[in-house]
């Protein structure tokens, strides 16, 4: 593949530059822009941006996407793709083919999502360090990877080694998590899914390694719950654990009460949203790439969030559709859905999928030959050269799309329907079944034109129930899949749209909108006579509250002529959200029976998984998330994840106020508490130094500096907090181990907490230890300036010197002004009769100041 460069042919933006582009772009969406710049704008490893605005994007794609074309009968031309993925409004693919379509700087594939294991035994150590070795490799590209602990011999199974007994399942967690984190030290975070049969002995270690250990922070957990086992719980009756789990003459076998295991997997589910559920049978039953499981399509395990199931090295690509975008006179009377539009756009969808995987096809041709150019022993890149040809092979004989869609509950409000409703869930599911006609319509026609996937065999998929399903609905697409085949082997997602649908200002995925409309507050300059004050705090700031909508409810707004400039009181906005096709319609709103059988009559047109959350309140008890998940097994879904409010941290939570553990032990001889409360307030001090971006963390006790953790700013989904947030929380959080855990939480501009899990996870070692011993200081009682004092007189590498100028520079602001610091001295006439003023260095000889 040979690509442009871009640095010969485009022009070149600062960050601010293209941030300000991206503001106009985005209509001033703050957050919107700063995720585009940050995650997907082309730049090169030195940080050169080469887009201003997504336009630049979409048009590096379309022009991808239309040289693939021209291989092909009836191609697409560069300015009719444009036209479907420009401005998020129709197709919008996501994240690394997003970020990697012609991008020349990034060997990296466009896969989101890959599944490795091992062929036959791999219960041994070559087998087990393999996979870990694999999961390293498809990481360190961009992908995130899912794996099935199943075959790992139980703990104290007899091996033939000096151990003598297996160690069992979790000391693997770890080891795999510790990768993933390994790998998310730098640059984009690692994203893992292990899973686990519940039929495997020591499925129950598996489901308390996050909560009695934690230390399995890295990694996702979910159980592959058989219907065997549920009908167990449901009766009563006894069930047997066995190993290996599908042998049919075990090795071992335990039987166990289903019931005890049940109300662990509740319980757990219940405190700390994990571990999810996939039921297993309804996967695997339902699955048309298991119909050719003795080819290598087995299904194994699922990616990360759960929405593609896959055999060992296959890898799926996912697209978007906008839902919303296809509602015409949206929020009035007269709304319609254009569905000839839709299907139209459901084909052309389908094709540019297609056409990303010979784009992938070409970024494993370039991986390959990167590993060829490496200088490394041969021995040493077997097993990564090996995994890509792997996953070469299946994704040029497969050839699995991953066509999804975003803005669900947006469509639904834009026709004037509730979401949960009977009537509302009707149409959804309306909607996913005509996407599923309409993609497998489309695959047969790239069949006729294309050819179909080489391993096509209809005699295989004539009994399996999605086919079927298929069969029943469009009798006539079914005789031409069985006279031409099919494409692609499986075609059909629901998968998370984060970003994605804050580019396209839109609800995510298949979820309700979280909240259409909040308030916030904006601190009011003392001098600004015109300023607006509508609260003065305890300690006499003046701030001013504005309203923030929803994009869409904002549309809302404009249609049926509400004033949008108007400074609503909370009771006036509750009576406009009554009035709204979004009452009773938000995450928190949606009865959670109604929405997992929503889920499951969905579920029976894609035929890979669907990525949902049911959200609950704080107050749910662990009987209702049990009833939940027994409906969604009963319903026909394929996976469930629960998420209580507050039960976990690193995910949004009501505004409802973080509370500090009962009174702290104190030291009337020390300014500060001894004992460190859970919860800080804190601030944010970013800084630049040579070209490093830094940031510091400082908790605060009484205004003053009590601990500070500080690292690189801004990397790739590493510690990539908003420019406009300058404070927040730290919260300390214990972890079964006795260690302690750091998280930041701070407000977005939806008023939602957000939380950043796990700061020492996210800075170097070593920086980290450093923070923690000045912290020390700090927080029995040594002046600040005295600190400042000791950083800058350590003796430390040079590779850690900017780390070290910092942190001195981000505790200068708290030294009250006129304090002396005599061990420095003034770099303009060498003088150390020096103080700080305003946080800077100023010599009192020669008047030159410092700051930093």
């Amino acid at each position: 593949m040979k690509v442009a460069d871009p640095s010969k042919t485009q022009n070149t933006y600062t960050s601010d530059e293209a941030y300000q582009k991206s503001l106009d772009y985005f209509n001033g969406d703050d957050l919107a822009a700063r995720v585009w710049v940050n995650k997907y704008a082309l730049k090169d490893s030195y940080g050169t941006i080469y887009e201003g605005t997504p336009d630049d994007m979409h048009h590096r794609i379309a022009a991808e996407i239309a040289r693939i074309e021209q291989r092909y009968p009836n191609p697409l031309s560069e300015n009719e793709v444009f036209d479907l993925i420009k401005n998020f409004k129709y197709i919008i693919p996501q994240g690394s083919p997003m970020t990697g379509i012609g991008n020349p700087y990034q060997i990296a594939s466009l896969s989101n999502c890959f599944v490795i294991g091992n062929d036959g035994d791999s219960d041994s150590y070559g087998g087990i360090m393999k996979i870990d070795q694999e999961q390293v490799q498809l990481m360190k590209r961009r992908g995130g990877v899912g794996h099935d602990l199943s075959h790992i011999r139980p703990k104290g199974s007899p091996v033939k080694n000096s151990a003598l007994t297996s160690t069992g399942i979790v000391p693997f967690m770890e080891r795999y998590s510790n990768s993933t984190r390994e790998v998310a030290q730098d640059g984009r975070r690692g994203a893992l899914m292990l899973s686990v049969a519940i039929k495997h002995p020591d499925s129950e270690d598996f489901i308390d390694a996050k909560m009695e250990q934690g230390k399995v922070t890295g990694a996702n957990v979910s159980v592959r719950i058989d219907d065997e086992f549920m009908k167990a719980v449901e009766s009563g009756k006894s069930y047997q654990q066995q190993y290996p789990v599908d042998s049919k003459s075990p090795v071992y076998e335990k039987e166990i009460d289903p019931t005890v295991l049940w109300k662990k997997i509740v319980y757990n589910a219940w405190r700390s949203a994990e571990p999810g559920i996939l039921f297993w049978d309804t996967i695997i039953r339902e699955s048309v790439p298991d119909c050719y499981a003795d080819l290598g399509y087995k299904t194994v395990s699922t990616n990360p969030c759960g929405e593609i199931p896959l055999c060992p090295y296959d890898s799926c690509r996912l697209l978007a559709i906008n839902l919303f975008s296809y509602v015409e006179k949206a929020f009035t009377k007269e709304a319609y859905f254009n569905w000839e539009l839709f299907k139209k756009h459901i084909h052309a969808a389908q094709r540019i999928m297609d056409d990303i995987i010979d784009l992938e096809l070409e970024k494993i041709d370039a991986i390959l030959q990167k590993i060829a150019d490496d200088t490394e022993n041969e021995e040493l890149k077997r097993t990564e050269k090996n995994l890509w040809i792997n996953i070469q092979t299946k994704a040029n004989e497969g050839r699995r799309t991953g066509i999804g869609i975003t803005a669900e509950g947006d469509m639904l409000a834009a026709m004037g329907l509730r979401y949960g409703s009977d009537e509302g869930s009707e149409f959804a599911v309306e909607i996913h079944k005509t996407i599923a006609l309409e993609a497998y319509r489309a695959s047969v026609t790239a069949a006729k034109e294309r050819g179909a996937f080489t391993i096509f065999d209809a005699d295989r998929e004539k009994n399996n129930p999605f086919i079927l399903r298929l069969k029943e609905a469009d009798a006539q697409l079914y005789y031409e899949m069985l006279e031409h085949g099919r494409r692609n082997i499986a075609l059909l997602t629901i998968a998370p749209t984060g970003t994605t649908s804050l580019m396209s200002q839109t609800s995510s995925g298949i979820e309700p909108v979280f909240m259409p409309v909040y308030k916030r507050r904006r601190k009011v300059n003392p001098n600004d006579k015109d300023a607006r004050v509508d609260f003065i705090d305890e300690v006499g700031d003046s701030w001013e509250e504005y309203v923030v909508f929803h994009h869409r409810f904002k549309q809302w707004m404009e249609v049926n002529g509400h004033d949008l400039t108007k400074n609503y009181a909370q009771e006036e906005l509750d009576k406009l959200v009554e009035q709204s096709p979004y009452y009773k319609s938000t995450s928190n709103d949606v009865d959670y029976i109604k929405k997992v059988q929503m889920q499951g009559s969905i579920q029976k047109w894609i035929d890979h998984s669907i990525s949902v959350t049911i959200n609950m309140p704080a107050d749910v008890t662990e009987e209702v998330v049990g009833e939940l998940y027994l409906e969604a097994w009963r319903s026909g879904c394929k996976g469930v994840t629960v998420y209580r409010d507050g039960s976990r941290s690193g995910v949004l939570i009501s505004n409802t106020e973080t509370k500090a553990e009962p009174e702290q032990t104190e030291n009337p001889a020390l300014p500060f508490p001894t004992t460190r409360p859970t919860v800080l307030e804190a601030e944010i001090v970013r800084f630049q130094n040579s070209k490093d971006k830094w940031i510091a963390f400082i908790g605060l006790v009484e205004g003053k500096p009590y601990e500070i953790f500080t690292g690189f700013a801004d990397d790739e989904d590493g510690i990539l907090i908003p420019r406009w947030v300058n404070d927040g929380l730290i919260i300390k959080n214990r972890e079964a181990d006795g260690g302690s855990r750091y998280d930041f939480q701070y407000k977005n501009k939806r008023g939602h907490k957000t939380t950043i899990e796990g700061l020492s996870y996210k800075f170097n070692p070593e920086y980290w230890n450093y923070a923690k011993l000045i912290s020390s200081t700090l927080r029995h009682g040594m002046p600040i300036e005295k600190v400042v004092d000791l950083i800058n007189s350590l003796q430390l590498d040079e590779a850690i010197n900017t780390w070290k100028n910092g942190v001195a520079r981000a505790l200068k602001r708290y030294v009250p002004d006129g304090t002396e610091a005599k061990k420095q001295q003034c770099q303009n006439c060498n003088s150390t009769n020096l103080h700080y003023q305003e946080g800077c260095l100023t010599c009192n000889d020669c008047g030159s100041s410092k700051c930093g």
